[in-house]
C-alpha cells in the first residue's frame, strides 16, 4: 500500500471528536428544525373540520375500505380453502395456512386501526379525530 492511500484512510476514518461534533450539530438541527417547523403546523385550525362534507366523507370512505377489506378476507379465506383441499403436496399446504394467516392478521389489523386511531387521536389532541368518525361500524 502506498503512503497516499494510507493517509486518505486515516483522512476519511471518524474519530471520536468529529463523531461527537458531528452528534451534537445533528441533534441542534433537529431540535432547531423541530421548533420552526412544528410552531406553525400547530397553530393552524383545522381545515378538514372546517370544510362542509368532508368529515362525513372521510368517515364513509374509511367504512367502505374497511367493509371491502373484510370482503376480501372472506374470499381470500375461501379460496385458499378450496385449493387446500385439491392440494395434496405438505409444502403447499403449509403456505396456504400461512397465506390465510397472513389475510387475518391485515383484516384485523384493518378493523383495530380505526377506532385506536379515533381513541389515540383524541387523546393526544389531534384535530382529525375530534371531527372525523373512524369507527367502521
Amino acid at each position: 500500500m502506498s503512503s497516499s492511500n494510507v493517509a486518505v484512510e486515516a483522512a476519511s476514518e471518524p474519530t471520536p471528536d468529529r463523531l461527537r461534533r458531528f452528534l451534537h450539530t445533528s441533534a441542534g438541527v433537529v431540535v432547531l428544525l423541530t421548533v420552526v417547523a412544528v410552531d406553525p403546523v400547530l397553530a393552524q385550525e383545522s381545515v378538514v373540520c372546517d370544510a362542509e362534507g368532508l368529515p362525513g366523507m372521510i368517515s364513509g370512505f374509511f367504512q367502505i375500505t374497511t367493509a371491502l377489506g373484510l370482503m376480501g378476507l372472506v374470499v381470500v379465506w375461501q379460496a385458499d380453502s378450496l385449493v387446500e383441499m385439491f392440494t395434496m403436496n405438505f409444502e403447499q399446504k403449509k403456505d396456504l395456512k400461512q397465506h390465510k394467516r397472513t389475510a387475518l392478521k391485515s383484516a384485523l389489523i384493518l378493523v383495530i386501526l380505526g377506532p385506536l386511531y379515533t381513541v389515540a387521536g383524541a387523546t393526544m389532541g389531534l384535530p382529525l379525530a375530534e371531527c372525523v368518525d373512524f369507527v367502521p361500524w
